[in-house]
């Protein structure tokens, strides 16, 4: 092993010591039973740890090429992170999605649950839970106190997750007492490790109970009323969910161009699916037609596997060359309280934990089925699973740092979304049914370039624009555009304007990072001409591990 490698390994041990939840996160053993330090010390020691990292990879001398990708990939991630850090961006780091606030309680979502140790560790980190929220309150306070603070919108929506997951307010149990039920059924027996369960669940019900009082009570009345954090944080944001300096004025520009095409190309598959319809009246008989629909949260979750099976079978040895270990994933219904979104968790190192896509059913039973097969392309195969997991498949090629936390949103997401659309090219979006579907994902992830940066840079709405002309955006002109433009159902994009506005930047990772993988597949294309093979290009693009957009263009266009 070369010494950039031997830093990165040594880094992501660290790394998981100081992030006990990350590291369950990320499939790193050893720290199920422990919990993450979310104080302003916590993160001062992830800075610290980042800086050392950095200076050994400077000083470290390259053996091959590959060296020379993993040290660049890993400063790329280890500079933004300490940029943001000197920003105080982790002093406000509460928002709907994506903040220590979701991870603790997701946390217990990707633990094993087979064993007797496996629950022992389950309720030693569930005695931690109260620990942990107090140290992220610290840090919030401080963030106050230093005029760093989250917004109200961000307040008001995690407030309503600790109801949901306390099980306060309600008739439900919190979430955390839904794992003695688990437990109960889990064929382990211990009268004194139920205690425990029982005590632990009772602690982290009260401590989420207690931080949505505390937010509604201490934190809302001194956060920020504004929303939109300015150019120079969204640029920052920017460049570390993207890896790459934007042009944001142009981006901007762009994604109005994308949703001026992907509304054409609507308009005419609504022609093949309800002649002289229209776009709403072919959505609507989709969402109305049973012969289109899967009744049942049971017999939806067995569809979606299946399809990710079959999938995988399909694909195999034809379009990709899928490892053994990266075939098995499953399909599972995310516990309520979150965003709406679907989202996709990666194995554990060892693949004893699969990947799994997660579905948030938001308490509906009845599943039209012409807008989720292109969203279990991106979740499963050949979207973020494969991608996912492929990386971890490969640790004798790849860094492990590499492997285990490599790649920005904007290469991750783009995958997902190259994936979607690769599908179509591919043959398998032949019904228009489903073609349509994956169109509504492109307008949504269009509608979101124009939006999020919008929103964020108070940007005026162009003047020859049908929406608005000449008004700058802000969160209700933003709701009420992807309500009108995005075809998704209301209180799905009611939860996602809270996502942008708490993410600055992420939402634009899709489309910036799907450009970004058409145009060095183009590229390779034209650089090689008949020698040009798509398999062979997904092959060597993987290969070469996950990375920031920057890096990934030049490498990917390397003669």
């Amino acid at each position: 092993m070369t010494r950039i490698y031997d830093i990165a390994n040594d880094y992501v041990e660290q790394f998981a010591a100081l992030n006990p939840v990350a590291a369950t996160s990320l499939g790193v053993p050893g720290h199920d039973g422990e919990m993450s330090d979310y104080s302003p010390g916590g993160a001062e020691a992830n800075a610290a740890l980042n800086r050392r990292a950095l200076s050994e990879l400077e000083a470290a001398k390259e053996e091959d090429d590959r060296d020379r990708i993993a040290r660049e990939a890993m400063a790329d991630v280890l500079r933004t992170s300490l940029d943001q850090f000197d920003a105080g961006e982790h002093l406000r780091n509460l928002r709907v999605l994506g903040s220590p606030f979701q991870s603790i309680r997701m946390t217990f979502d990707l633990m094993p649950r087979e064993t007797e140790e496996h629950w022992k560790n389950i309720a030693s980190r569930l005695s931690l839970v109260t620990e942990a929220l107090t140290s992220f309150r610290d840090g919030l306070l401080e963030g106050q106190r230093q005029g760093k603070g989250s917004s109200k919108r961000q307040a008001i929506a995690c407030a309503k997750q600790a109801e949901v997951w306390s099980g306060a307010g309600n008739d439900s149990p919190s979430f955390f007492h839904t794992l003695l039920d688990a437990f109960d059924g889990s064929g382990v027996s211990s009268e004194a490790l139920k205690r425990d369960l029982q005590s632990g669940a009772d602690s982290a019900a009260k401590a989420y109970a207690d931080m949505g009082a505390f937010l509604t009570e201490q934190y809302l009345p001194n956060a920020d009323e504004r929303d939109a954090v300015g150019r120079e944080r969204y640029s920052l944001s920017s460049r570390a969910f993207n890896g790459v300096e934007l042009d944001l004025e142009d981006t901007y520009e762009w994604g109005w161009q994308q949703l001026r095409w992907v509304e054409s190309e609507m308009a005419a598959t609504a022609e093949r699916i309800l002649p002289g319809g229209g776009v709403e009246a072919a959505k609507e008989l989709l969402e109305t037609d049973p012969e289109r629909t899967i009744n049942g949260v049971d017999n939806f979750q067995r569809w979606m596997q299946e399809l990710q099976e079959k999938t995988i079978l399909e694909l195999n040895g034809t379009h990709f060359d899928i490892a053994e270990p990266v075939k098995r994933i499953e399909a599972m219904i995310a516990p309520p309280g979150g965003a709406l979104a679907m989202y996709y968790t990666s194995p554990s190192e060892d693949f004893s934990r699969p990947g799994r896509t997660w579905y948030p059913t938001g308490g509906k039973t009845r599943f039209p089925l012409w807008g989720e097969v292109s969203i279990a392309y991106h979740e499963g195969v050949p979207g973020h699973h494969f991608e996912r997991a492929t990386a971890k498949y490969l640790t004798s090629r790849l860094s492990r740092f590499q492997s285990v936390m490599g790649g920005t949103s904007g290469y991750i997401e783009g995958w997902g979304l190259y994936a979607e659309r690769l599908m179509g090219e591919l043959g398998y979006l032949e019904n228009p049914d489903y073609y349509l579907g994956m169109l509504r994902a492109q307008a949504l992830r269009s509608v979101r370039v124009i939006i999020d940066i919008g929103m964020h840079l108070e940007l005026p709405i162009p003047d020859d624009s049908d929406f608005h002309p000449g008004e700058v955006w802000n969160p209700e002109l933003g709701l009420e555009f992807i309500q009108q433009r995005s075809h998704f159902p209301q209180d799905f994009v009611a939860s996602e304007v809270d996502r942008y506005l708490g993410m600055p930047a992420q939402a634009i990772s899709y489309k910036v990072g799907e450009r970004e993988w058409l145009s060095a597949r183009e590229e390779s294309r034209r650089r090689m001409g008949a020698d040009f093979d798509l398999k062979d290009f997904h092959n060597r693009a993987l290969n070469i591990g996950p990375m920031g957009l920057a890096q990934m263009r030049r490498e990917l266009t390397r003669v």
